[in-house]
């Protein structure tokens, strides 16, 4: 049940930070952020029968399926922001550079508070750029800062940094990173570039990312189960979904620990750090052979030209399930797709069938083949950038639908 809605204005922070102390503090309802049809901040007070702790109900991306509204508990996010810091080494101002309304923001606000520090909003009133994010991380005034990015936007401020964007990239103490899979061309870019990344594994479920760099946060544990998929568990599990009745498959608790079970397929190395090889439902089984969707995408990524690289099973009358694959080019790359007409094409088995020799991304689909071979994408999509939520998510729903309308089902 809703208790009521204050509208704001998308940078006004100060009746959020106040609503979310309250709750934090016992003394109000807990808070769920939304934006308004005009981009306006809405400041919403919730019902949560049977948790009584509640701070914030968060609703999931949506890339899969319907959001979830995620109830998390004052013992959840106090575990998550003391292990954050624990393991930055530090609290410090934080800038706010994602949607409020979704986990990694309202951590951003939520750290903010348990630190005594004052965040800055980004203005995103005109989308995410390098000059508006460079003008808010100018804003920071405290010795350690800290900020939240998904790999898009790092991809946009690390493409030809003024030496200013560079500066201000340089000062923060740490850039977490997640959201979705970061591609080894990006980290290296940023190493380069002298930026201190940390690439984070989480989802509302776990008050945001509770693996940093591949290790588990203080008090935080890992497993994986027989099936392959990630088990999280420990005190910054959330308290399960409102008005959604808890199912064991999702939630659980073994011996005093409270347990989530994502959708992820990983591996534990000999010194427990995590490796997140893709979905559970990222197998594509085409013309009787299990193709991961996460490896095929690694491989795109690591081709000139490409940014990021989205792959997804189609429909197909002749294989059951075609490989398909929504790519990201950079401006030189995908301007020559789209003056050749490259930029959607489903390959058949000639790889580039119906498109000019010497295309850029007609030799990145030869490319493939010749390392791929079956594996290699029989459609492929391009674009300046992957289509995404607003949350910074790849828009995975949104790409299968270009993806199927495009190879027809062949």
């Amino acid at each position: 049940m809703n208790l009521g809605t204050q509208t704001i204005g998308p940078t006004d922070i100060d009746p959020v930070l106040k609503a979310l102390a309250a709750a934090l503090h016992g003394e109000g309802p807990a808070v769920e952020l939304s934006m308004g049809p005009d981009g306006e901040l809405v400041v919403g007070h919730t019902e949560t029968p049977g948790c009584d702790d509640a701070v914030a109900v968060v609703r999931t991306s949506g890339s899969t399926g319907a959001p979830k509204a995620t109830i998390l508990t004052v013992e959840a996010l106090a575990a998550s922001s003391m292990a954050t810091a624990l393991a930055l080494k530090g609290e410090g101002q934080w800038l706010l550079a994602l949607p409020v309304q979704y986990v990694a923001g309202v951590q951003v606000l939520v750290r903010s508070l348990f630190a005594g520090t004052r965040p800055w909003v980004m203005d995103m009133s005109g989308g995410f750029t390098p000059e508006a994010f460079t003008a808010g991380a100018l804003e920071l005034t405290d010795k350690f800062r800290f900020t939240s990015l998904v790999p898009t936007q790092l991809q946009r401020v690390l493409e030809a940094p003024s030496p200013e964007t560079l500066a201000v990239l340089r000062r923060f103490n740490g850039i977490l990173l997640g959201g979705a899979p970061a591609s080894a061309g990006l980290l290296d870019a940023a190493r380069e570039a002298g930026v201190r990344v940390i690439t984070t594994y989480g989802s509302a479920e776990t008050c945001g990312g509770c693996v940093y760099d591949g290790v588990p946060l203080e008090g935080v544990q890992v497993r994986v189960a027989d099936d392959g998929r990630i088990l999280l568990g420990g005190d910054t599990v959330a308290a399960g979904y409102l008005h959604a009745p808890e199912a064991t498959d999702t939630f659980f608790e073994e011996d005093g620990v409270r347990w989530y079970r994502t959708n992820d397929l990983g591996a534990l190395d000999a010194d427990g750090r995590l490796t997140v090889l893709g979905r559970d439902d990222d197998v594509i089984i085409t013309g009787g052979v299990k193709v991961s969707a996460a490896h095929v995408q690694e491989e795109l990524e690591k081709s000139d030209g490409v940014t990021a690289a989205f792959v997804a099973g189609v429909p197909s009358t002749e294989w059951g399930q075609a490989v398909a694959a929504f790519v990201a080019l950079d401006g030189a790359a995908f301007g020559a797709a789209a003056d050749s007409g490259a930029a959607g094409t489903p390959t058949g088995d000639s790889g580039a069938a119906g498109t000019p020799t010497g295309d850029h991304a007609v030799v990145l689909e030869e490319e493939w083949h010749r390392r791929l071979g079956l594996l290699a994408p029989k459609t492929v999509l391009a674009g300046p950038e992957l289509l995404m939520l607003p949350n910074g998510k790849p828009d995975r729903l949104a790409m299968i639908d270009r993806l199927n309308a495009l190879h027809q089902g062949k």
